[in-house]
């Protein structure tokens, strides 16, 4: 009897074991973009040896951390269903900012802490006009981001501002341990961001007004406190990212983060499986989709290959997400989440007690 009990035992300890791998066995939804990367890398590697070279490797992380601190903040817009189209404007304005801090004597820590405030108020702004005054968030942040490049310019009359305290130069040139601190910026930030998205309040109140706004406000998600904070991220990340453009160069430039940063951004976030649509997504896929942007553009550059044509190959592959998207949500047929269910019961038992 003991002898079958043991045996029955050990049989539903490797059947429990058996699920436990086969569901650890499972791919991430990440895993798709992950294998494209690595495709994309490899061929680039195999047409040019100059892809392989430590050099080019290091130019490649530091232009994906810039890309990658704005898809960062483009992503918890994104996942509410909204869109932010002042972020490249941001990078110029926060960079004149910065760079006129340190001109008059202020030194570059505080500099730094103040242009994060004020990129961070830039996105509360947008937050704030979007939530009470009901303007599409297309319309708003189109507006701040002419309102920004404009302002960057006539601040600086056209012109660049030299930085002459050294050790500003650390946040976009330095090293820690090989690694160079704009790209350990990034990591640290997406970190932050992953958790927030999933082990806090927030993160699901964030998933939920994408997901169904009406349905979230129902189940008691503060709609206002959700937008205005998702905005402040972005005005954030956007800030930082000009932080660290104008550290590399060490000199302010009112026209900075105003060429393809804005298209990068939104790329890469979709392109890792944000959707437009909001609701679903998860900062991995950003950052992932973040490097493939940045090897897809380095690699055309390494290759000689025009300007122009870069645009034409992202587009090319934002199209093909945004259809993928689609076709997913359709194919879904927009069921109520597990989010909202959540909430629901949260709310319900909230109110029975």
């Amino acid at each position: 009897m003991t002898e079958a009990l043991s045996r029955k035992s050990e049989a539903m300890s490797s059947t429990t074991d058996g699920s436990a791998a086969r569901r650890g066995w499972r791919l991430p939804d990440e895993a798709g973009i992950l294998i494209m990367l690595i495709v994309v890398f490899a061929i680039f590697c195999a047409m040019s040896p100059n892809m392989r070279t430590l050099s080019n490797g290091l130019v490649l992380l530091l232009n994906g951390a810039v890309i990658g601190l704005l898809a960062l903040g483009q992503t918890f817009v994104l996942l509410i269903g909204g869109i932010d189209l002042s972020t490249g404007a941001n990078i110029a304005v926060m960079g004149v900012l910065v760079s006129l801090l340190m001109a008059h004597g202020l030194v570059w820590p505080l500099a730094i802490l103040v242009t994060l405030l004020a990129g961070t108020a830039m996105g509360i702004v947008n937050g704030i006009i979007i939530q009470y005054f009901r303007v599409p968030p297309f319309i708003v942040t189109f507006s701040t981001m002419g309102v920004a490049s404009s302002m960057a310019l006539i601040i600086t009359g056209a012109n660049s501002i030299s930085i002459t305290q050294s050790g500003f130069a650390f946040m976009g040139q330095g090293l820690l341990a090989g690694i160079p601190v704009p790209v350990v910026i990034l990591a640290v930030m997406a970190i932050l961001a992953g958790l927030l998205l999933s082990k806090t309040i927030l993160g699901t109140h964030i998933y939920a007004t994408g997901g169904n706004r009406e349905a979230a406000r129902l189940a008691g998600v503060n709609l206002a406190v959700t937008t205005i904070t998702v905005y402040a991220i972005s005005g954030f990340c956007a800030s930082l990212g000009g932080i660290v453009d104008t550290a590399r160069l060490m000199v302010g430039f009112p026209t900075t983060g105003l060429g393809d940063e804005l298209f990068f951004s939104i790329a890469a976030a979709v392109i890792g499986g944000v959707s437009l649509f909001g609701g679903i997504g998860r900062v991995q896929g950003a950052m992932i989709g973040a490097v493939l942007i940045a090897v897809v553009s380095d690699g055309m550059n390494v290759l000689n290959v025009s300007s122009y044509w870069q645009s034409l190959v992202i587009g090319v592959i934002v199209l093909i997400a945004v259809i993928f998207d689609t076709y997913r949500r359709q194919r879904a047929g927009k069921p109520l989440s597990g989010t909202l269910r959540s909430l629901f019961r949260t709310h319900m038992f909230r109110r029975s007690s």
